[in-house]
């Protein structure tokens, strides 16, 4: 049985951080599918109301590719919750016609201001394969967007090891038939991923955590979302003074 990944990422207004996007995800689609052979792959960009330079940056990169990796859905501006449903509903509509089931179809989720490992996808691969239904990462702030003082705050409070405490929609993984089951994620404009993981829990599904393998995210404070992670990153670590 062919063993699928679908990766869904939602963007709004990202130009400027789309491209170091989705040349992590190109990296780590050829590492899967050189670690894992006969593994199939594919990338939906899910152009959220996009009013700047990112659908276009997006389709440069589909045409640049040499395999057909990655393509786009536009949509209305319509929040992020929306925006990763509609993406995998996309994903799932792709191919329908071929011999793999759901339980060995899985959707992975990042975003478009986020670079993933090399190894995300093997990652991802790898608890499809040992039976999880959801798989929780964890996500590091980019260094490169953050004050020396904010950043060492950061550090002091997560040490190598940390134990993992939060769901992020940057770095999350679902079997798709437990997607179904849960009723995928609800059309808001934050922490749908957290509604997602905590249905999956309430219905007994096995939920994996992993602070291996970290996406990198934007550490920006003027986040997309009254309550996502740049606000977290500014609540909790303040500014430099």
């Amino acid at each position: 049985m062919t063993t699928r990944l679908d990766v869904v990422v939602p963007a709004h207004d990202e130009a400027d951080r789309i491209g170091a996007c989705l040349e992590a995800l190109a990296t780590a689609v050829t590492v899967l599918h050189h670690e894992r052979p006969g593994t199939r792959a594919h990338v939906t960009v899910v152009l959220d109301g996009c009013t700047d330079d990112t659908p276009l940056l997006v389709h440069a990169a589909a045409r640049a590719g040499t395999s057909a990796w990655l393509d786009a859905l536009a949509t209305d501006h319509v929040g992020v919750g929306r925006a990763r449903s509609l993406g995998a509903a996309h994903a799932l509509a792709r191919d329908v016609g071929d011999d793999t089931a759901l339980e060995h179809r899985w959707l992975a989720h990042t975003d478009a201001d986020s670079r993933v490992a090399p190894g995300w996808l093997v990652q991802q691969a790898d608890a499809l394969a040992a039976g999880a239904h959801v798989l929780v990462g964890a996500v590091v702030p980019d260094p490169e967007d953050l004050d020396p003082v904010v950043l060492a705050r950061w550090q002091a409070s997560h040490p190598p090891g940390a134990t993992l405490g939060h769901v992020h929609g940057a770095n999350l993984g679902v079997r798709a038939d437990a997607y179904r089951a849960v009723g995928g994620f609800d059309p808001v404009r934050e922490h749908e991923d957290v509604r997602l993981v905590a249905r999956a829990r309430a219905l007994g599904l096995r939920v994996d955590a992993t602070t291996g393998l970290p996406v990198v995210t934007s550490g920006r404070f003027d986040g997309r979302t009254p309550g996502g992670y740049a606000e977290h990153l500014r609540r909790t670590y303040g500014d430099a003074s």
